[in-house]
């Protein structure tokens, strides 16, 4: 459908600067008019001009989606104005750093607070809640010209072993940290698993360090087994309670890896 005047030139304005993606808020100071912005949007939307991801954020359609004005976004930019704070994670992030060979079907997104799973262009995404003590080790990225959030590689590890479930597995994070051992910054990974304070990650962690004998510094080795807590955590969280237990990690091999 055509656009007035007023549409193009709002259209214009954003992605003549790039911007894929449109808030309401962005909107209404375009604008100065809630009205006008809530108007316009709406109009814009109908026409096929914007495509309404959730309450308030619209992606920009470009004229290379043709006369049926239908597009399909990069998920990490749409991702990244999902939540905020947030940030690209887990199993997706192991992705984006080139760790895994494995596509999730779904994006990702850690957050501080709670927020219901959304599909927008048959991706869905979920949305992970922790506690602000554990939302840390976040980089800028830039993906087709614009940032997105996301945790970098060492912070990714922790959160893998925190929830192997939402990375593949504890097998997955093995074939991760046996691949990648080379590229892991072990200083770093400390620093990030004392931040976060230790307890079954550490206990994951040096279990799988010495299991599959990774070449990670003595020492550091030896912080991460003054972080493990008391009692024993299974390796893989959520298999039977059954297998070696290992108590110099304070681990049970459940899935007899």
């Amino acid at each position: 459908m055509s656009l007035s005047q007023q549409e193009t030139t709002f259209l214009t304005h954003f992605s003549a600067s790039g911007k894929k993606l449109i808030n309401f808020d962005e909107a209404e100071e375009y604008f100065r008019s809630r009205i006008a912005a809530v108007n316009t949007l709406g109009r814009l939307a109908r026409k096929g001009w914007l495509q309404r991801l959730e309450r308030g954020l619209y992606l920009i359609i470009p004229l290379e989606a043709g006369p049926e004005r239908t597009w399909s976004e990069n998920s990490f930019l749409i991702a990244s104005q999902l939540s905020s704070p947030g940030a690209i994670a887990y199993w997706s992030a192991l992705r984006y750093w080139n760790w895994t060979e494995q596509i999730p079907q779904v994006v990702f997104i850690q957050t501080t607070h709670r927020k219901r799973a959304v599909v927008i262009q048959s991706t869905p995404y979920y949305f992970i809640s922790v506690s602000p003590k554990h939302f840390f080790g976040i980089t800028t990225q830039t993906v087709d010209g614009m940032l997105i959030s996301i945790t970098e590689p060492e912070k990714t590890l922790i959160d893998a072993s925190a929830r192997p479930d939402l990375c593949g597995g504890i097998v997955q994070l093995a074939q991760v940290l046996q691949n990648n051992q080379q590229s892991i910054d072990w200083e770093k990974l400390t620093k990030y698993l004392i931040h976060w304070g230790g307890g079954s990650v550490a206990k994951r962690l040096g279990y799988l360090g010495e299991k599959l004998v990774l070449k990670i510094p003595e020492n550091l080795l030896t912080d991460w087994k003054n972080l493990i807590s008391k009692g024993i955590s299974p390796l893989e969280p959520g298999s039977a309670s059954k297998g070696e237990i290992v108590t110099r990690w304070n681990i049970q091999n459940n899935i007899n890896f």
